[in-house]
């Protein structure tokens, strides 16, 4: 440890927008990473009043600052722990974010993808081909990725179906995803009768289909819960299994005190109530 130096604390540098209201990205991960103790450093790609889910919103691109900002952290020498990607905005956003890890990543340094692309078997509207050919290169930088069945459908190249998938083929698409780069890879949202399954892969050998009971509707920012409890623990050399686990079972704890709340889907879930389980 040096004397007065920015680095003597674990930090993670989470690439995500800023969502002011409807619990998500950015607003989701700054108090989730920095309960579980570690520095959360936001690099915003840009700034919303709330998230598109509403029926207005604010909006601010923050692409044309993105460099200057990360050439501030350049001059202060700050190294990181973890590196967290999310939602990214347009194909000069994915780069940028390729040329961050190219820069920051250090021997320890632990990069998570979530590759933020679409759900229910379509991209995003905002999400063009270029973008999905950029984020295949994105995802090779990865140590973890953590893709819902859409994205690992798109990312591998797979035809999309809701559900009627066999354990072989699940492992199958995982593995091909770790062939691109990431060591760790689990696959969220994948329907299994009454429960919502998350495809555990690792290199070494590591399988594991992690199971949790399907709750009534889909709500935002819960993705971006998961990789959160995922980076922190990363950082904290937390077994990526057991991590899964923990990230499944609170976010099924939210959902509950959440519909309890009658709380609308837009708005998140309530996990500032239940933080404080979180270990």
């Amino acid at each position: 440890m040096k004397k007065n130096s920015h680095n003597n604390q674990k930090k993670i540098a989470v690439i995500n927008d800023i969502s002011g209201f409807g619990r998500c990205s950015i607003t989701v991960a700054l108090p989730i990473i920095s309960h579980m103790r570690i520095q959360c450093c936001p690099l915003p790609t840009s700034i919303f009043s709330n998230h598109t889910g509403y029926e207005h919103y604010f909006f601010d691109d923050y692409t044309r600052k993105m460099r200057e900002y990360i050439q501030n952290w350049k001059q202060l020498g700050l190294e990181f722990e973890g590196i967290a990607t999310g939602f990214l905005g347009s194909r000069e956003q994915i780069q940028i974010v390729e040329e961050f890890i190219q820069e920051f990543r250090g021997k320890q340094t632990k990069v998570i993808v979530d590759p933020v692309m679409g759900d229910n078997g379509a991209l995003y509207s905002t999400y063009t081909e270029d973008m999905r050919r950029e984020m295949k290169r994105l995802v090779s930088y990865a140590d973890i990725l953590t893709p819902n069945l859409t994205e690992c459908c798109f990312l591998t190249d797979t035809p999309y179906r809701h559900e009627g998938w066999t354990v072989k083929e699940l492992y199958a698409m995982a593995e091909k995803l770790s062939h691109v780069g990431a060591e760790k890879v689990v696959i969220s949202g994948v329907v299994m009768g009454g429960y919502l399954g998350n495809v555990v892969y690792e290199r070494d050998g590591a399988r594991a289909i992690i199971r949790s009971k399907r709750v009534a509707q889909e709500r935002a920012g819960t993705g971006d819960i998961f990789s959160s409890i995922i980076a922190a623990d990363a950082v904290n050399q937390v077994a990526f299994t057991e991590s899964v686990r923990k990230a499944v079972r609170f976010i099924k704890d939210c959902m509950v005190i959440t519909n309890e709340r009658d709380i609308p889907s837009e708005d998140g879930v309530c996990f500032e109530e239940i933080l404080y389980r979180l270990k």
